[in-house]
């Protein structure tokens, strides 16, 4: 029974993200426009950290640890360095991988379903040591050496400051500790700041495979109308709109934003879930529930305007600042630079895992990707479609441990 929008975790590209993530099914009595203004503030805290929440109360080791970017903002990482049911793989010398997040959210969607079925938990008992990357502005990860998130210049960053300085960061510090290379994960916006980091080669020493679940890389073929029209209303100028360059999804300025985009014509807010995520046949209840309890979590607006640009513009670009003259300050051009993703070193062990009713990560869009990866090696190169998933199952379905996770744990032991 599928029971709620996505996610988490991923998608990104307007407001798709904020809304779905605080939208019911009509199972638990919504009515059109009866989400707005729900739970306003910060995301539920967490005061002993994600470990104490999730990780530890179930037995398993669980470290908390802070990375900080080259441009001053403190992250928060979680660690799983083993497993309760042994499952080492190459002696005791364990492989690390790096769980990357999508937008609106942070490490902990990975951890809602129970051990038995969330992907760190299963990886880690797969003999994996386990680490989850939580990026700029989310609950564990709002600290600077000198902003404070109160001020505007705080949040004066978009995904591509994502792409150079937190994903370099976090690639670092696990690095550093493990002195091994890096099996990488990602699920929507956090498949597209690895495919374009990755198109740059600023992991390239320390990549050993990627798995990208849902992948956003091109948006034009997004089926969701309220998806579309909301790309469009996120111009340059919505920061003055907002009147702050935080994007709170739980806000009373977003939720006014919300309303008024339920209005356009052809734009159904009934039901958030299917229209701009797809169809997810595999969600539970509980689960939603405890991801309403945690989730959405604030953004830059300027990432938020930065992902419209990416539906809007149909290419994998660099943040537009709207004037020549002011791309030309930044980038040394009239037009952002593209990020090149046949770039990719083509002998990367890649894994790319999509659905067909994902209303994001939509089929033709995974073909544009696909056709900019067409020269890889062949052998390097797994493709796997899911007939029946939406963009939330990848995170979250009951049924994710058997038709994804199982193919991501043998994809990683096969590249030992």
């Amino acid at each position: 029974m599928q029971v709620m929008a996505f996610s988490p975790t991923g998608l990104l590209s307007l407001v798709v993200f904020m809304v779905l993530v605080v939208e019911p099914h009509p199972a638990y009595g919504s009515s059109r426009g009866g989400w707005f203004g729900r739970n306003q503030g910060a995301a539920t805290p967490l005061v002993n950290g994600m470990c104490a929440a999730s990780v530890t109360i179930h037995g398993y080791k669980c470290e908390e640890h802070q990375v900080k970017t080259q441009d001053g903002y403190n992250l928060s990482m979680q660690r799983i360095p083993e497993g309760r049911i042994g499952g080492n793989i190459s002696g005791n010398k364990k492989q690390p991988v790096l769980i990357q997040h999508g937008v609106l959210v942070d490490g902990m969607t990975w951890l809602l379903n129970s051990p038995q079925q969330n992907l760190p938990i299963i990886l880690a008992d797969n003999g994996f040591d386990v680490w989850l990357a939580n990026t700029r502005g989310t609950r564990f990860c709002r600290h600077h050496v000198s902003l404070h998130p109160s001020q505007p210049e705080f949040w004066d960053w978009s995904w591509d400051e994502l792409v150079s300085y937190d994903l370099p960061a976090v690639f670092d510090f696990v690095f550093n500790h493990t002195a091994q290379k890096i099996h990488y994960i990602g699920h929507s916006l956090g498949t597209l700041i690895g495919l374009a980091s990755f198109s740059e080669g600023h992991q390239e020493d320390q990549l050993k495979s990627a798995a990208f679940l849902s992948p956003i890389a091109y948006l034009t073929h997004m089926k969701t109308a309220l998806g579309v029209v909301a790309a469009r209303a996120f111009v340059g100028e919505i920061t003055t709109l907002f009147g702050v360059a935080e994007f709170n999804p739980k806000g009373q300025q977003a939720s006014i934003f919300l309303k008024a985009l339920c209005n356009y014509p052809g734009v159904d807010c009934y039901d958030l879930v299917t229209a701009i995520t797809g169809k997810n046949c595999c969600l539970n209840a509980s689960t939603v529930d405890l991801f309403l309890q945690n989730e959405p979590q604030s953004t830059a607006t300027k990432n938020m305007v930065h992902l419209a640009q990416t539906v809007r513009d149909g290419v994998i670009a660099k943040y537009n600042y709207g004037r020549p003259d002011y791309n030309l300050m930044h980038y040394g051009e009239a037009r952002p630079p593209i990020y090149n993703i046949s770039n990719i070193p083509k002998d990367l062990p890649i894994l790319i895992s999509y659905g067909g009713q994902d209303a994001l990560s939509d089929v033709e869009d995974v073909g544009q990707l696909l056709d900019n990866l067409k020269y890889h090696d062949v052998n390097k190169l797994s493709i796997q479609y899911i007939k029946d998933y939406a963009h939330a199952d990848f995170i979250m379905g009951v049924n994710a441990k058997d038709i994804v996770y199982n193919q991501v744990v043998s994809f990683f032991k096969n590249q030992q």
